[in-house]
């Protein structure tokens, strides 16, 4: 089955202080649903943004890839039948979180879900 990304930016997500036990309390619904019906594969929401990159030689650097405006704020990974799934996944989470979603479709990789199958506890 398809896998598909659904985020949003950093900053999207405004609502008033007070709602924010509420807001978590909604995500991690959604996130449950999503795990109990096997389509969950992880995701979570990130605090600031404080990214380092890290070139083929290792060295570290505390940046951005690129320098730009926008950035993740918070990323689904679910695994689908197809794009109306992924779309009414991320209605869900839109509705959790208070804001809207992009959602991607993560390219096929057979070689990397057979190495991912070699090796999986499941």
């Amino acid at each position: 089955m398809p896998r598909y990304m659904i985020s949003f930016n950093d900053g999207d997500m405004q609502f008033p202080e007070e709602d924010f036990k509420a807001v978590g309390e909604a995500a991690h619904q959604v996130m449950e649903e999503g795990v109990a019906q096997g389509i969950w594969e992880g995701g979570g929401g990130f605090l600031g943004f404080y990214p380092f990159v890290v070139d083929e030689l290792g060295n570290v650097d505390a940046r951005p890839l690129a320098e730009t405006n926008k950035h993740i704020g918070g990323f689904t990974v679910v695994n689908v039948k197809n794009d109306h799934e992924a779309f009414m996944w991320a209605e869900k989470i839109a509705k959790a979180c208070r804001c809207p979603q992009e959602v991607r479709r993560i390219m096929d990789d057979p070689i990397g879900e057979e190495i991912y199958k070699k090796y999986s506890r499941d």
